[in-house]
């Protein structure tokens, strides 16, 4: 389950576009942040997805990506254009193919292949007709699905929902949210040739007239959709961004993707192990509710330069977002790609032990540092902000090293105080009675990758 908004020039307060996501996969699905270079292929060359391989084109531009560690795909990603995209998972009543493209390995493509939205959009479409969707999505599960995405650019943005082969686009008038449904009504700008007839055939629809994308190719008895309460979500994001309607910056959206979709009397006695499918920020706590957001982006799609805000951890309610700077700038070493197994090396599972940590006394735990997290990100932000202030074209060679250093300087600091939160956390002493099982679901889920908090 994800979450994914933007908003365009008229609803943001510098008249730029913002993106942000939430990616949501299995508790031990660990999430790399990827930094590929621009790169020429010989002719003929194939480029192996993670469940076939395809065409390769004869050059690929630089692209971030916000990844699974075992596939070849992205949740989320931007490249040297700026062109940024998310996806979701969404249901539908068309077949899932055992093979093809996942949604994932869909946004990677396009991201390597686009310089705009409008052609990220077409480089989606054309993969879709060439090669379909399909595979396995799931890590250590089977999980099959279609795919929405949202293709931003520094101009416009796209929503773009399928049903297998089928598709059907949106531009982003203002702002817009996708959740782990189908929200393509009667108004859409670009549509399959044959999406309309399609759905007449099958009866989904009784006439032209009557056609409704959403309505029409949503199951009505599919657990998934069910479950995933992606209108819930989507109303909750829509709600939020409206209240910031024409003041939105990247702070708004990153208070966004860590809501927890709960009333404010309610708040005070929320747990993560009370967590459900309507939270933004979502938690893993049973079988049921086997989610948990693994990574988070924020997208600030500048003309001058692009700032993308990224956690690179779990929960972005306990995280930190950190800047990376493109098309010049990029991100150095930053511990190594994780993997399956515990390596306090990596960014994603040092911060991880934190995380895990303050599940066991999510209140007390979380506000020994809260503030202090607050205090340090916004120091990143006024970095940032003073930076951007001053370039009005395009940045300097000075004025890109001051892009690198402020992303070193973030990630270093950032890792520094993760250490001294763990520390503090784990001698607090517990005030919260946790349900038996998922305590014991949680110690399992440590045992399986070696993570003790010794």
């Amino acid at each position: 389950m994800c979450d994914t908004v933007v908003a365009v020039g008229n609803s943001t307060k510098d008249g730029s576009v913002i993106f942000g996501k939430n990616s949501d996969r299995e508790p031990n699905e660990v999430h790399n942040i990827v930094l590929l270079p621009r790169e020429k292929f010989k002719p003929n060359s194939k480029v192996k997805c993670t469940h076939i391989s395809i065409p390769q084109v004869e050059e690929t531009y630089q692209t971030l990506l916000m990844k699974p560690f075992w596939m070849f795909g992205c949740e989320m990603g931007t490249n040297e254009f700026g062109v940024t995209i998310g996806n979701e998972a969404v249901y539908s009543k068309e077949p899932y193919r055992k093979t093809g493209l996942l949604g994932m390995d869909l946004i990677t493509l396009a991201l390597q292949r686009s310089k705009t939205a409008k052609e990220g959009l077409e480089v989606i479409i054309s993969l879709l007709k060439e090669h379909g969707q399909g595979g396995n999505c799931g890590y250590l599960g089977k999980e099959f699905y279609h795919n929405s995405f949202i293709i931003a650019d520094l101009e416009e943005a796209w929503v773009l929902e399928t049903a297998d082969k089928f598709w059907i686009a949106e531009k982003v008038k203002s702002i817009r949210s996708i959740s782990n449904s189908l929200s393509i009504r009667k108004e859409y700008d670009l549509i399959h040739p044959n999406l309309i007839q399609h759905a007449l055939k099958k009866g989904y629809c009784k006439s032209e007239e009557d056609f409704d994308f959403a309505k029409n190719f949503i199951p009505k008895l599919n657990i998934y959709q069910i479950f995933a309460k992606g209108k819930t979500r989507q109303a909750c994001m829509t709600d939020l961004l409206q209240q910031s309607k024409g003041k939105i910056t990247p702070e708004t959206i990153m208070s966004i993707l860590r809501n927890h979709n709960i009333s404010a009397s309610k708040e005070r006695r929320w747990i993560p192990q009370k967590s459900s499918f309507r939270s933004i920020c979502i938690h893993y706590n049973s079988y049921i509710n086997r989610s948990q957001s693994v990574g988070s982006q924020v997208a600030h799609l500048k003309k001058e330069v692009q700032v993308h805000w990224v956690t690179g951890t779990s929960a972005p309610c306990t995280s930190t977002f950190k800047p990376i700077f493109l098309p010049n700038a990029g991100i150095d070493e930053i511990g190594g790609l994780a993997d399956f197994q515990y390596n306090p090396k990596t960014l994603w599972w040092h911060h991880e032990k934190l995380h895990r940590l303050v599940l066991q006394d999510y209140k007390k735990r979380l506000n020994s540092y809260k503030m202090e997290r607050n205090e340090l990100e916004k120091i990143f932000i006024n970095q940032t902000n003073d930076l951007l202030s001053k370039i009005s074209s395009t940045p300097s060679n000075n004025e890109i090293q001051k892009m690198k250093n402020i992303t070193k300087e973030a990630f270093m600091e950032s890792r520094k105080k993760t250490e001294e939160w763990i520390n503090r956390v784990k001698i607090l002493s517990k005030e919260t009675k946790l349900n038996p099982f998922y305590s014991r679901r949680w110690k399992q889920l440590n045992k399986y990758v070696k993570l003790d908090f010794q």
